[in-house]
């Protein structure tokens, strides 16, 4: 009796299947893409020299005619002040420290070694580019937190996307049920979004400066990410 000899799957088949089994990898590139697109696009927006969008927000932020007094009730702005704590380096350094004690004794050394070198690696180039652009802290309304460096890229939204979505990633990726994945990713984007909105509310930052901290922040988690992936397949 002869062989039956399956039919090849088609080339739409085999594109698809491609696709199911690289997707994490394919929305890595596409995240790390856009950041780096989207910081660029942002450059091109501190030539123009009037700020319109960003004094907007800021004002937008304030009550009329009183640039001290932010919108909202005091609680607000108190609660918001404990909320951009999460983006500091010490909190940020503190978590990652935890984080790579536990890696260390579950001894998943790739892993490890992404966490030295992504927050790090995010700072230095954070305050790299900060001394490169050297644009002042916004003066247009009164600045409700001490600040010590220079405006762009926002050091706290960079930072956090890359602390907060490095550690989602390394979470997610031990979650058995892709609903658990799904949340770990969410709440990591949130607490990303919080921390950089904080630094516009509490009048620190320019826009502008949180949109492009957010874009290089997630660019270098995802390109640390593909990194470990690459190194993972190679071992």
């Amino acid at each position: 009796m002869s062989d039956i000899v399956a039919p090849r799957a088609g080339l739409p088949q085999r594109i698809i299947r491609f696709a199911l089994g690289q997707g994490a990898a394919l929305a890595a590139l596409g995240v790390l893409a856009a950041g780096l697109l989207g910081f660029a696009l942002l450059v091109d927006l501190l030539e123009d020299e009037s700020h319109g969008f960003d004094q907007a927000i800021l004002l937008a932020l304030r009550q009329p005619g009183a640039p001290d007094q932010p919108i909202g009730p005091a609680w607000l702005t108190l609660s918001i002040r404990e909320v951009t704590a999460l983006g500091s380096i010490p909190v940020l350094f503190l978590l990652t420290l935890l984080a790579l004690g536990y890696l260390v004794l579950d001894r998943r050394w790739r892993a490890a070694a992404l966490l030295l070198v992504s927050l790090p690696g995010g700072l230095l180039v954070n305050t790299l580019l900060k001394d490169a652009f050297g644009r002042p802290r916004p003066d247009l309304v009164a600045r409700l937190a001490e600040v010590q460096t220079a405006s762009f890229p926002s050091g706290h939204a960079m930072l956090s996307a890359i602390g907060f979505l490095t550690l989602g990633a390394l979470l997610a990726a031990g979650a058995r049920r892709r609903r658990h994945r799904a949340y770990i990713l969410t709440m990591a984007a949130l607490l990303t979004l919080l921390v950089g909105a904080s630094r516009v509310w509490l009048g620190v930052h320019w826009p502008t400066d949180v949109l492009a901290g957010w874009c290089l922040g997630a660019a270098w988690a995802m390109a640390c990410w593909l990194a470990l992936r690459k190194w993972r397949g190679a071992a």
